[in-house]
């Protein structure tokens, strides 16, 4: 064999091997794990004084760096007879929201302890997260309504609500996001009922929390049996491999009769949120058939 072609055998191999080890090397490297669709996601909790008063409020706040994507509360003690007056998280159209205050009254006076907390759902930032703001007709009728919805290219991530004028004697019947199990939500709609008779004029503002797209948002809901029972509850769960960054509730068929005592997410300051808890009470005696909704807001983990 010639000198020549000796040569070209060596770097036949010598070329072989490199690439054999260049696929060797290019094996080894591990693969890199999908980001989160809402990173950094928990619920902070904060309790109001516990004591006898008419009225009290609270604001649960995100951690620094954080930023609000979904809301809730609970009342405690009261069973029935406290209203949510206010669900409101703060920011604007221009700016993130990173905490919400809940404030409320006893419906009728009411000798016992009791307290609120606020929930707040919170996450590191979403491009685009802005708080949105409907008022409905600001006047004497028995209901009002209105609807927040997302700028265009939008998705709705969490809701909230505030009654004016009405002070304890209004109820929210709605807070229910709209969307279903294959499409995002991109509005809410708010619906208060007057608890009792009430002369003056009111109004009610419904808080649509939105952002950029986020990857596998939808909306989850269950109900719970219809009864004429005084107490009923639905939980909403997101399903495997979703976190929840918002929720809403609807009361069906009480009209004002039934008042929802808790609004409640699960998970703590360290783990993600994936179910809504919503207990609602008659808050007079009511002879009728009705149920609660309860729905929840979801993303991929």
């Amino acid at each position: 064999m010639s000198d020549h072609t000796a040569h070209r055998g060596r770097l036949a191999a010598r070329t072989l091997a490199l690439v054999l080890g260049a696929t060797c090397v290019t094996l080894a490297v591990p693969a890199v794990p999908a980001a989160a669709a809402v990173p950094g996601l928990v619920r902070i909790a904060t309790v109001s004084p516990t004591n006898s008063t008419d009225f009290r409020s609270v604001t649960a706040t995100c951690p620094a760096g954080k930023v609000l994507t979904g809301t809730g509360y609970e009342i405690n003690g009261a069973t029935g007879e406290v209203v949510v007056d206010d669900l409101r998280p703060n920011g604007s159209a221009v700016s993130a929201p990173t905490a919400v205050t809940v404030g409320a009254y006893e419906v009728d006076p009411f000798a016992g302890n009791w307290n609120i907390t606020a929930y707040a759902i919170c996450a590191n930032p979403l491009p685009g997260l802005v708080r949105i703001t409907a008022v409905s007709a600001n006047d004497s009728n028995d209901f009002h309504s209105a609807t927040a919805a997302c700028p265009f290219g939008k998705v709705l991530t969490g809701t909230g609500f505030e009654m004016n004028g009405v002070t304890g004697e209004g109820v929210v019947d709605d807070l229910r996001p709209n969307g279903s199990t294959v499409s995002a939500p991109t509005a809410v709609t708010v619906g208060a009922y007057e608890a009792d008779a009430f002369l003056g004029n009111w109004e009610v503002s419904a808080y649509a929390i939105c952002a950029n797209p986020v990857p596998g948002l939808n909306r989850v809901t269950i109900g719970s049996p219809r009864s004429s029972n005084d107490l009923h509850s639905a939980n909403a769960s997101c399903v495997s491999g979703q976190v929840m960054t918002g929720a809403g509730f609807q009361v069906n068929g009480a009209t004002g009769e039934a008042v929802v005592d808790d609004f409640r997410p699960n998970g703590d300051s360290t783990t993600a949120p994936t179910m809504i808890s919503v207990t609602a009470y008659e808050e007079d005696p009511f002879a009728g058939t009705w149920n609660v909704q309860a729905y929840a807001i979801c993303a991929a983990r």
